[in-house]
């Protein structure tokens, strides 16, 4: 699948907006499921967003739903994340995957192409 690489992460205060990419090789937004993660310090990867290859969107609704959007422009193999109404709870490093489709999009164990993440740190 190639490398994925993420960008746009930096230090923002609560309330703030903050969109994320990831550049990926041509035409893998086309044929893979392509998701976010995430990871603070001292806990777990958890999952944030999926969008599949027919551009179906799925969020974990406990944390991010109705403040996060998953979108991808297939011509530019790249996917985004635009986070809205930002909280000191969404302070981590943020990860890029790609999984086959078909395969479970909030599982981590799916992915096995990552990028190596961008720091997303928000002041309270």
């Amino acid at each position: 699948q190639g490398q994925l690489v993420e960008s746009g992460g930096r230090l923002v205060q609560a309330g703030d907006s903050l969109r994320l990419s990831c550049a990926a090789p041509r035409r893998t937004t086309m044929w893979y499921t392509m998701a976010w993660f995430r990871q603070a310090p001292g806990k777990e990867r958890e999952f944030v967003a999926a969008i599949s290859r027919i551009g179906t969107s799925t969020y974990n609704d406990d944390s991010v739903k109705g403040r996060f959007t998953i979108s991808k422009d297939d011509p530019k193999s790249t996917v985004y994340l635009q986070m809205n109404s930002l909280k000191a709870d969404d302070t981590a490093v943020y990860y890029c995957a790609a999984a086959q489709p078909g395969d479970p999009a909030k599982m981590v164990t799916s992915y096995a192409n990552w990028g190596q993440g961008t720091q997303v740190t928000v002041s309270s």
